[in-house]
């Protein structure tokens, strides 16, 4: 069986020559990490196994795609880049890999807090500038942290906050329990936190879910991070909500449109946090990331050897 990964960034490559050894399958890695999509047939030509990043894949690329049987996507919002059930129609099994970055997006998360509160982002900006700005800042230490959605990543946000001795609620779809984590209904969570967290899966049903009423609804001046999908937060009602200042600031590491545009809105405001979608781009996510691809690279070995036995 034949598996290529077809946009492999150099730190990915090289961790993929080094981890994903798998009997019975040859690799390929190829080493672009910037592959338009229609060159997607080419690439995969003869393959089983494709091994995707970050490229997208429309179901009409891969009709054209012959031969390919499973998508093994590095990471587990395949959804932003493919549909999963258009694949399945198609013969195509899409393979995610969950948990690798609990710990990455979970301090990616803080640490956008944390800039946030303090306004490091825009000092640096100024000092840069020649300005000297000595802006004012909050102490997070007794705040309220309220985080939308208690995956495993909300659950490793939770544990760094109370240790740094903040109060934690959260809201979820379904019942959760979770030492020190009080659980709430939407609407507290909205009023009482000084900064909201996002952590929800992007599907049709939570698609725009921090709507222009529910960020009406946060407490005024409280901060906003989002290190989960983009389309999750009406990103037009955050906007104006942060230039009306009723949001004292927004800690951003994913966006409606990626890479953000140069002339973005929110480039241009001054109580923003921005990073380029890297909160789980850390070397120790990464080996997982491709040791839980291997693993997938096994199990579907051992379901072909199982079917050929039968």
């Amino acid at each position: 069986m034949n598996a290529v990964f077809v946009d492999a960034t150099p730190a990915l490559a090289a961790l993929a020559q080094e981890l994903l050894r798998v009997d019975g399958i040859a690799f390929r890695i190829d080493g672009d990490p910037d592959v338009h999509p229609e060159l997607l047939p080419g690439l995969l030509a003869g393959a089983a196994v494709a091994i995707i990043d970050h490229t997208p894949l429309p179901a009409s690329i891969a009709k054209q795609c012959v031969g390919l049987r499973h998508v093994i996507f590095l990471g587990t919002g395949a959804r932003s880049y493919m549909s999963v059930e258009e694949l399945a129609a198609l013969g195509i099994d899409v393979h995610v890999i969950k948990g690798y970055g609990d710990t990455a997006v979970a301090e990616c998360a803080i640490a956008l807090m944390w800039a946030a509160a303090r306004g490091i982002a825009g000092m640096d900006r100024g000092m840069r500038d020649g300005k000297w700005l000595r802006t004012g800042g909050i102490e997070l230490t007794g705040r309220t942290l309220g985080l939308v959605g208690f995956g495993s990543i909300a659950s490793e946000v939770a544990r760094i906050a109370l240790g740094g001795g903040m109060r934690v609620i959260a809201w979820n779809r379904s019942a959760k329990t979770h030492a020190g984590v009080t659980f709430v209904s939407l609407e507290r969570l909205l009023a009482k936190s000084d900064v909201v967290s996002v952590h929800l899966l992007l599907n049709d049903d939570t698609r725009g879910f921090l709507s222009r009423a529910r960020i009406a609804a946060m407490r005024p001046g409280a901060i906003l991070v989002n290190t989960a999908r983009g389309a999750l937060v009406d990103e037009a009602a955050m906007i104006d909500a942060l230039r009306e200042g009723r949001l004292r600031h927004a800690g951003l590491d994913v966006y409606d449109v990626e890479p953000l545009p140069a002339d973005h809105p929110l480039t241009t405001i001054p109580n923003v946090t921005l990073s380029a979608h890297s909160a789980f781009r850390t070397p120790e996510a990464s080996r997982k990331l491709i040791a839980g691809a291997r693993e997938h690279c096994r199990r579907i070995i051992g379901a072909q050897d199982a079917e050929g036995g039968q």
